[in-house]
């Protein structure tokens, strides 16, 4: 297995994205294609480690326009992994840098599955005993009802493959459950999953509100970019404050630091359960071969985690799942 690291993208490139990788390396077994500007990456890496590195001489910015970036900058570390992973050079690429423009390059480089309309993001939530898969089109991206089908089919084999979850239960994200609710593309979305579910293809279990997405009660959340990512980002912060709160009210007096002491064990597991470094990233579905964005504010152990989705995802078949079944995703009329 041979994972293709883009070394520049990302707050704390290189020196945490290599610190990151070479951990992967040593500890899951793995084979490194370090891309970036050589000099900084050999300034990170310990005396004596051997790792394949190509140079990129340009980084792809925050700042630069997501749709054509990997286009306008062609030996940016981004544009060079995904030309690296379209050659058969790795197994999958890994990269903190811009969504946009990962999502962009990686339709255009590696190309989609063909069949599939539109690659989707999907992250995994940190809830229920599965984890929760959170699948959109990315954000500032005009959805469509049909994307939304493909997207549930989609997020159900990984769910299947990745998450260990034998029925995927999908849900659509409304402002409610009621069939009414929601606007135009909520309202075709539904009629089409709906449809899906009749006709036993997924296992829908219709709207569901943001407050169900963490009840255990789903598997698969299907929505729009732009409110999948405000419930990604969301979902983040609470977690973050609900972990600073429970510290606090443990620290508050010494009964309470002995009752912490005592539930030391289950505190932390409970803090790995929620923490999203421990996640990993951000898997790309609907590509033709692996693709997994890492949290931009990746350190050392997050970007890990996302190397371990990407090996694990490259095993996993999805892919040939998704390739194996396009017929069953496409629209079909009535029975």
């Amino acid at each position: 297995m041979k994972i293709i690291i883009d070394a520049m993208g990302g707050d704390n490139a290189p020196q945490e994205i290599i610190k990151g990788a070479l951990r992967a390396k040593h500890e899951l077994g793995i084979d490194l294609i370090l891309v970036g500007q050589e000099e900084a990456i050999r300034a990170c890496l310990p005396a004596g480690e051997d790792v394949e590195i190509v140079d990129a001489r340009e980084i792809i910015t925050m700042e630069d326009d997501p749709s054509t970036a990997t286009r306008r900058k062609k030996d940016s570390s981004m544009a060079v992994s995904l030309r690296l992973l379209k050659e058969g050079a790795g197994d999958a690429v890994v990269s903190a840098g811009s969504t946009g423009a990962l999502l962009t390059g990686a339709t255009l480089t590696v190309k989609r599955i063909h069949g599939i309309r539109r690659a989707a993001l999907a992250p995994v939530l940190p809830a229920g005993e599965h984890g929760v898969m959170l699948i959109d089109c990315g954000a500032n991206v005009e959805c469509t009802a049909e994307y939304l089908l493909q997207f549930a089919f989609m997020g159900s084999f990984y769910a299947q493959k990745l998450m260990g979850v034998p029925e995927p239960r999908v849900g659509l994200l409304n402002v409610g459950t009621e069939d009414t609710k929601g606007g135009e593309l909520q309202h075709q979305a539904f009629d089409l999953l709906q449809q899906a579910g009749r006709q036993k293809r997924i296992r829908f279990v219709g709207n569901i509100e943001g407050t169900d997405v963490f009840s255990g009660n789903v598997d698969v959340v299907v929505t729009d970019g732009f409110t999948g990512n405000v419930l990604l980002k969301s979902a983040e912060g609470i977690i973050k404050f609900m972990m600073h709160s429970l510290k606090d009210v443990f620290y508050r007096s010494t009964i309470n630091k002995l009752a912490a002491a005592v539930l030391k064990k289950d505190l932390a597991a409970m803090k790995k359960s929620m923490d999203v470094n421990e996640v990993g990233g951000t898997a790309l579905v609907g590509i033709s071969k692996p693709v997994v964005k890492a949290h931009g504010s990746s350190n050392e152990a997050s970007f890990f985690a996302a190397i371990r989705q990407a090996k694990q995802f490259a095993e996993s078949g999805i892919i040939d799942d998704i390739i194996a079944n396009i017929d069953n995703m496409r629209l079909r009329e009535n029975p």
